[in-house]
């Protein structure tokens, strides 16, 4: 279970700058349970955005946008559309936020924060990773988390290690996450990205909100990291 929050309208509305069509995708999966990417919240997002002026391409909620698969093979129905808008809007985890990105090709809005619930997820068998840091960057670096594809967690470019696109720490298994990073901007023609500086990370925003304690998410959450210490692992 990965919990989510939205981000402020003015923060979604500052990444949609210059962008007319917009798509929006929300998932029904964690982000429909925690009311931030449901169909519900998806209408009334439609809404606030026609409301400023956007027009909305199309939009879908699709069952896990964390499944390469399931995101393939859901959006196929709305080729179309997509092509014709500017950038989707995604309203889910930061995993789907990435998932997204690389399945698409094209330029991917986060519209909400992943919130930390402590502790481990289970199992994952994709690529994909978010530390849940409260303040999703993925929309500066064209939906790949440079927390987690960055060994060092660089959140403002490469270190001074990197050499041939691989990275510093382990070069025979990783690429360079910055690399990545640098080539998904250039392939969305989105490289003036790298020119937005991020400030530091509020890493207490990576620890569980006092109000999220106590409720049923936290609950959950606290069992499976239990069951990660357990023979068998469940995937989520």
């Amino acid at each position: 279970m990965l919990v989510s929050e939205q981000k402020p309208l003015e923060e979604i509305l500052r990444s949609l700058e210059g962008e007319g069509r917009v798509f929006l995708l929300g998932c029904r999966g964690c982000a429909e349970a925690c009311q931030t990417g449901g169909e519900k919240e998806v209408l009334a997002m439609k809404e606030t955005l026609e409301g400023a002026g956007k027009e909305i391409a199309g939009w879908t909620v699709l069952d896990f946008l964390c499944q390469k698969g399931l995101v393939k093979t859901g959006l196929y129905p709305f080729e179309d559309q997509i092509v014709s808008a500017d950038s989707i809007l995604t309203m889910c985890c930061g995993i789907g936020v990435q998932v997204t990105s690389s399945v698409v090709g094209k330029v991917t809005h986060p519209a909400c924060n992943t919130i930390s619930l402590g502790g481990s997820r289970g199992e994952w068998w994709g690529s994909e990773r978010c530390l849940e840091c409260g303040d999703c960057l993925l929309d500066l670096t064209g939906g790949i988390c440079p927390l987690t594809a960055c060994t060092k967690s660089l959140i403002n470019g490469p270190c001074g290690g990197a050499r041939d696109g691989r990275c510093e720490f382990e070069p025979e298994v990783r690429e360079c996450g910055w690399q990545l990073i640098y080539e998904r901007l250039k392939k969305l023609d989105r490289l003036h990205k790298l020119r937005e500086i991020s400030l530091p990370k509020d890493f207490a925003r990576m620890q569980p909100p006092k109000d999220l304690r106590g409720t049923a998410f936290w609950s959950l959450g606290q069992r499976q990291e239990e069951r990660t210490g357990d023979e068998t692992l469940g995937t989520l």
